[in-house]
């Protein structure tokens, strides 16, 4: 039975109507672009405005760009030169300084949308990427990237000297300083000079006083998170560190190792005046005083000074 209602015609199905995958489309056009200006091809192009460098789609020069490897953008500062347009603003961003992205919280600026999100996690505490193998989150995607190789033993940096392989990028530099000898970071107040920053804030606490790492239970306070953890095993009385020789055991790894030389009878700190060697940098110190007659230790009681504290103790008795 008829309602009187018109229907339109169905649109026949047009299989070229259908938008063929990108990467499809990308080869296309770097086929016809090869082609549009081969040596051998006399035929002008059917359009002329549709040259080498401008195509039908928008994003089809740059696609065809990045996978070719041209670089056309190039830094007029110093001449590097990128893929994109894009590319390059933010390289450039390095020399002018700008820092177009600013936190709502704290108005800290940075150069990208994409460093500022990251920042912005600091405030909120959101931590978006998790280790699949012991659930702690991060941040960011290279903290996690970092963290993982602590499963996986993956340390993809190798030193060029000595061929030793670390998980990050710093520790390698940290470690290549022991080949170089460079310590960049100096005291300003005796001039001493640091391997690292954080050696330095270390060490400035010597000056400043300052220690910000205090113990629960009888809060006496120290320089170093270390010093903290060594001082903590006296209310513990643990000692984890066990001598696979003889069984001993120890509060601290350095403890260990120093009495581990008895067994092996390694003595690593030669005497620069006579080449006597020491299973320690204390004892070898000790010894040097003979040589330069230096005696750093007093007795409280007389003001006699001693080249040993040992000495000091035992004219002190007597």
């Amino acid at each position: 039975m008829s309602s009187g209602i018109a229907f339109e015609e169905p649109v026949p199905y047009v299989e070229e109507n259908i938008m063929k995958p990108l990467p499809e489309v990308q080869e296309e056009l770097m086929i016809k672009d090869e082609a549009l200006h081969s040596p051998g091809n006399p035929k002008e192009p059917d359009n002329p405005v549709l040259l080498s460098g401008t195509f039908l789609f928008p994003d089809s020069e740059k696609c065809i760009r990045v996978h070719v490897g041209q670089k056309l953008f190039a830094c007029s500062e110093c001449e590097t030169c990128f893929k994109t347009k894009g590319e390059l603003t933010l390289h450039e961003r390095n020399h002018t300084g700008v820092k177009p992205f600013a936190c709502s919280e704290c108005e800290k600026c940075f150069k990208t949308k994409s460093e500022l999100n990251q920042h912005e996690r600091f405030h909120t505490g959101e931590k978006p990427y998790a280790c699949s193998e012991c659930e702690k989150s991060f941040g960011r995607t290279g903290d996690l990237i970092i963290h993982e190789r602590i499963h996986t033993g993956v340390k993809p940096f190798a030193c060029s000297e000595c061929w030793k392989y670390f998980k990050t990028k710093r520790e390698l530099a940290r470690h290549e300083q022991i080949h170089t000898g460079v310590k960049p970071f100096a005291c300003s107040e005796c001039e001493k000079c640091c391997k690292t920053k954080g050696e330095l804030i270390i060490h400035e606490r010597i000056h400043t006083g300052v220690k910000p790492f205090a113990c629960s239970e009888c809060w006496k306070y120290f320089k170093t998170k270390s010093e903290l953890a060594k001082h903590e095993q006296i209310h513990t009385g643990e000692k984890p560190f066990a001598c696979s020789e003889c069984g001993k055991c120890f509060k601290i790894k350095g403890e260990l190792t120093l009495h581990e030389r008895i067994h092996t009878g390694e003595k690593p700190f030669a005497c620069s005046k006579c080449g006597k060697c020491f299973n320690s940098k204390g004892a070898l110190t000790v010894h040097e005083s003979i040589h330069t007659g230096e005696k750093p230790f007093a007795c409280s009681e007389c003001g006699k000074c001693f080249g040993r504290y040992f000495r000091a103790i035992d004219g002190y008795i007597t």
